[in-house]
């Protein structure tokens, strides 16, 4: 499994409650998403960062996704995003 992270800036009128609206319009697109196993939606208050946690089921399926379409999307909605991608070895869940 592949934990990605996403970070962009977010405009400074953007609050919490601006950014789960933003956010929770976006949802139904990840629902289904082949590979994608689990999102978090994240939002610094502090530095007007938003972005996401993803878990993958492998580097390939992120990378399918995180193409030039999407880039370009994020960079136009939001402003040009920060990705990174982390070796998920361990899960712990406490549902």
């Amino acid at each position: 499994m592949i934990t990605a992270i996403v970070r962009f800036k977010l405009p400074a009128d953007v609050d919490a409650t601006k950014a789960a609206e933003l956010f929770r319009a976006t949802a139904p697109k990840y629902q289904g998403l082949p590979g994608l196993i689990r999102k978090y939606y994240i939002y610094d208050s502090e530095s007007h960062i938003g972005g996401g946690c993803y878990l993958w089921e492998s580097r390939e399926a992120a990378e399918r996704f995180y193409n030039d379409d999407w880039r370009e999307m994020i960079t136009q909605r939001y402003s040009n995003p920060e990705l990174s991608y982390f070796d998920t070895t361990v899960v712990v869940e406490n549902t």
